[in-house]
């Protein structure tokens, strides 16, 4: 499957659905491999559903909803939606705050949905975005960083336990919660990779969060793959941008000189961290989870000066009726209090 075929946007159902008595309230995400709506369950509970709909091989009839596919599609989309549900049922297993929780699997409409808890809060992406509109020296505090992605790493850890990988790490991934929880989210790229003799559908790729093993044909993807997007998230939350393409040559030479340009701002050892977690050879990245984490223990920084977040846009969606309450502005000075 291309990049460009499975950028195909699948029609979503419209509000008022019923699945198996949940309730499709609206979308609230979707790429060329599914589907996320904003759902109510059958007791009332409030949750997302991931539905199963790869574009570039099925649509959806409008009047059933039901979804269809050509005949000679018909073995790939199987075989995606095994990996989907074994997917599924490998993070209903993982029990870690950092990690999105899966509740129920559901089969309907020729096709099948997770059931996961509803967070309501905004991607890390979007602190960012928000924190460069404000033009401070640096975009993140260095104390923040270390400690938000010891946070992650937690629930990386945890997966990695699990045999699987998650593949499509990158701020648009990474959920802040309105409890101040980062949670890992969107684990439609994961392969259970060690469980599968290394027979596995090739995960798409983010340019810049990926590292150049994922497009090299017969290179190993590992944990050391996750490692590298780490490093490409923090190196975002310095710089305020996404990193250069690493398997490029001249993103290799960008690269470095970014990181010449980061040790006036941020300590020696965090860039060092960054340059080995981005290292375009594996073998020279931290060998696992655990010990980037002891790489990144947080730190006391006297000098670090803080910076004010203003609240990015909420992802929640205003229930109509409801007395409209925006608790980003105190929610976040606690956020930047908690991680200093």
């Amino acid at each position: 499957m291309t990049q460009d075929s499975a950028r195909i946007a699948p029609e979503p159902l419209p509000p008022g659905s019923m699945v198996e008595g949940y309730r499709i309230v609206n979308k609230i995400g979707s790429g060329g491999f599914g589907v996320v709506y904003r759902a109510i369950s059958p007791t009332g509970q409030e949750v997302a559903i991931k539905e199963y709909l790869p574009g570039a091989l099925a649509r959806r009839d409008g009047l059933q909803g039901v979804v269809t596919l050509a005949p000679e599609k018909n073995s790939l989309y199987r075989m995606g939606m095994r990996c989907f549900l074994e997917e599924g049922r490998a993070l209903a297993q993982i029990d870690h705050p950092s990690v999105v929780t899966v509740l129920n699997f559901l089969h309907a409409n020729s096709t099948v949905y997770l059931v996961m808890n509803y967070l309501e809060g905004a991607t890390l992406q979007q602190f960012i975005m928000t924190a460069v509109s404000l033009n401070n020296p640096k975009v993140f505090r260095e104390s923040t960083i270390r400690s938000l992605f010891d946070e992650v790493l937690g629930g990386l850890r945890v997966v990695h336990q699990h045999t699987m990988l998650h593949l499509d790490i990158k701020p648009a991934n990474i959920f802040i919660t309105e409890e101040d929880r980062a949670v890992l989210i969107d684990f439609g790229a994961a392969r259970n990779v060690l469980h599968n003799d290394g027979k596995y559908l090739q995960p798409m790729f983010t340019p810049g969060f990926s590292g150049p093993e994922m497009r090299q044909r017969g290179s190993a993807i590992g944990p050391w793959t996750d490692i590298f997007a780490i490093g490409a998230c923090i190196f975002s939350c310095m710089k305020g941008h996404p990193p250069p393409d690493a398997a490029a040559q001249e993103g290799m030479l960008r690269l470095k000189h970014y990181f010449e340009e980061l040790r006036s701002v941020y300590s020696a050892d965090l860039v060092d961290l960054v340059a080995a977690c981005m290292s375009p050879t594996p073998t020279r990245r931290p060998h696992s989870v655990y010990a980037l984490q002891k790489m990144l223990a947080p730190h006391e920084f006297v000098n670090d000066e803080p910076e004010l977040l203003a609240p990015p846009v909420p992802l929640a969606v205003a229930i109509p009726g409801a007395k409209t309450v925006n608790p980003w502005s105190e929610r976040i000075k606690a956020f930047s209090r908690r991680l200093a």
